[in-house]
């Protein structure tokens, strides 16, 4: 017979490696609760500096106020904060943090397992005071040469050396590496106050000056770090509800990416992965990408402290919200407001791209006479007439009931008359159709070639949308209630949003433990698996929290009616018809992109055009 192991108390050294196993995942994890730490302490510029991936060295030095001989020692241990605070009463309240960092124990827990030296000054000490830790076991502190400025200089070296196992889950220095510039660029985008640089002794990756802490300076932190293309193209969020503020900037459908990596999320300044935000950015793009798509947005929540619980995991980049509701309610509607603001416009991105392929596609054509040797040098008169006019399908007899009158042919003089001045028209005047589907635009800068059959089917499709908002979904009643098992779980998540699903025209009922009946179903959709319905619901529910499924058949059989019923590529248009077909999109919102995100119109500055035939 064995004898019951008794309970033993685990030394001070061992806690604290198993912390550092919650805290300390990667060298990522280090620097992000090092350079958290150097924020809450009021850094204006962090310097970072890691080598082999962070697992020989990480170095993160800043300007911060810095800590007193005093302090450092108590720094190291457990549970030991300057970032929380008693009531009168002596409680400790953990639902109103103001601070990146709360739980005392990130410093222990990488000094547990690496060699650590601390050194820090404040702005009123003769000198510095330094500490140096290996594996657990602190040195005393000691006196350290004045640095110039008051601060903390942290080195980490040798990470794991104390717990080896750990090093052979670390990935490949160049997946380290990636891991570092991802979290040091989420922490510079959340505090565009702050300047960093960040990368390694013989190489500098990210160099960033601090900005203002105004909205312009933080799209300019944005564009820093996300690249010039996000600044032209993204359109800014701010929308107050219930004390939550949305704000930040969100890319236009067609700047979109492949994968959710580049939608970027901070609730009170603090970077998190929270599943609900992404379920809610993904239903407001519902209506405008495919799938396989995703949208790039950096949208930043103003929550107040009581209302958002941050002490969930020891990474701190999860987050519970006390109203969940609201906060999804209310990213869905900021986001759909900024982009039907945005009206019709489509991203630099698709010219860019467009401008790209002419250009590598010159070198396959060959210039009989080379007018960039000659610029005063004519074209034939045959070919001057041809490009004062136009050689596409126009109907020059057609009126245009209030619009500039296409270029026409003067059979007295033999002359093509000059085209009439462009207005202001934003997408300009129809100028030529392209083999019965591109509509050709002269703007006053540019020119605008338009998908006729991709910009139909947007606008037909936001006629549709209006048209359901306004008289309501149209339900169809089951002459035999369907009765669908999904398990108790499932059946929860789909029962407690049954009243959004019945404004969509889904009605549902409970039926015992883990079922769920099926009244009625949206006419629109016809026969109905209701099944698999509801079992794709739950799942988006519990992946996203949002109802992505039935808004996705809502918009299928909305986008197949709009693209039957929308003007079909090879149908030759008028010149009224073509203007027409302009103004709508001009009015429309979300007329930039059709209904799967791909662009429905190129758009190519004057500019642009006189460098591709070398007069720039």
């Amino acid at each position: 017979m064995t004898s019951r192991p008794s309970i033993r108390k685990l030394p001070a050294q061992t806690v604290n490696r198993i912390a550092a196993g919650e805290v300390v995942e990667r060298p990522a994890s280090v620097i992000k609760e090092l350079v958290e730490n150097a924020i809450d302490a009021g850094a204006g510029q962090i310097d970072i500096r890691y080598e082999d991936g962070g697992r020989t060295l990480i170095v993160v030095t800043d300007d911060g106020h810095g800590m007193g001989a005093d302090d450092i020692p108590v720094a190291l241990e457990r549970y030991a904060t300057s970032k929380l605070r008693p009531t009168d009463a002596g409680e400790w309240d953990l639902l109103n943090i103001a601070s990146l960092g709360f739980r005392g124990e990130a410093l222990p827990s990488i000094a547990s397992v690496s060699r650590l030296t601390l050194m820090s000054q404040t702005a009123d000490a003769d000198e510095a005071a330094e500490i140096k830790v290996d594996a657990g076991a602190a040195s005393r502190v000691r006196p350290a040469p004045r640095q110039g400025l008051p601060g903390t200089r942290i080195e980490v070296r040798d990470l794991f050396h104390a717990t080896p196992a750990r090093l052979k889950f670390l990935k490949s220095e160049r997946s380290e590496t990636l891991a570092i510039s991802d979290i040091v660029k989420r922490l510079a985008m959340a505090n565009p106050g702050v300047g960093f640089t960040s990368g390694t002794q013989a190489r500098t990756s990210l160099k960033l000056v601090g900005r203002t802490h105004d909205d312009d300076g933080r799209l300019a932190r944005l564009a820093d770090v996300l690249g010039r293309a996000f600044g032209e193209n993204a359109v800014p969020v701010d929308q107050t509800r219930d004390e939550i503020r949305l704000s930040g900037f969100a890319g236009l459908p067609t700047f979109s990416r492949g994968n959710t990596q580049h939608q970027f999320l901070f609730v009170n300044g603090r970077p998190v992965r929270d599943r609900l935000l992404l379920g809610a950015i993904r239903g407001a793009y519902q209506d405008f990408l495919a799938r396989d798509r995703h949208p790039v947005a950096a949208l930043y929540l103003d929550v107040p402290p009581e209302m958002v619980d941050v002490n969930v995991h020891p990474a701190k980049t999860e987050v519970r919200f006390r109203a969940p509701g609201v906060v999804r309610g209310l990213i869905v509607s900021a986001l759909r407001h900024a982009l039907a603001e945005a009206g019709h416009r489509a991203s630099t991105t698709v010219s860019d791209y467009a401008l790209g392929k002419i250009q590598a596609g010159q070198g396959q054509y060959a210039y009989q006479r080379d007018y960039r040797a000659q610029p005063h040098a004519a074209p034939p008169p045959d070919m001057q007439r041809l490009l004062d006019g136009q050689s596409a399908k126009v109907e020059a007899h057609d009126p245009l009931q209030g619009y500039d009158a296409p270029p026409a042919f003067d059979p007295e003089t033999g002359e093509i008359a000059p085209p009439p001045q462009t207005s202001d028209h934003p997408l300009g005047l129809a100028r030529a159709q392209l083999h019965e589907t591109y509509v050709v635009a002269q703007t006053a800068d540019g020119i605008v070639i338009v998908d006729q059959h991709a910009a139909h089917e947007r606008l037909v499709y936001e006629d549709m949308k209006r048209a359901m908002a306004g008289q309501g979904v149209t339900r169809q009643a089951l002459l035999i209630p369907d009765i669908v098992e999904l398990g108790e779980s499932d059946a929860a998540r789909v029962l407690a949003r049954a009243d959004e699903f019945a404004e969509m025209g889904l009605i549902l009922e409970p039926f015992g433990t883990g079922a769920v009946l099926v009244r009625e179903t949206p006419a629109l959709l016809g026969k109905v698996d209701a099944g698999a319905l509801l079992r794709d619901l739950a799942d988006d529910l519990a992946e996203y929290d949002e109802a992505l499924s039935l808004k996705e058949r809502f918009e299928h059989v909305c986008g197949t009616m709009a693209c039957h019923g929308s003007v079909r590529a090879g149908r030759r248009l008028n010149s009224q018809e073509m203007n027409a077909l302009l103004r709508q999109m001009e009015a429309t919102p979300h007329s930039g992109q059709c209904n799967h995100g791909r662009p429905t119109y190129v758009e190519l500055k004057l500019a642009d055009i006189e460098r591709l035939f070398g007069r720039r």
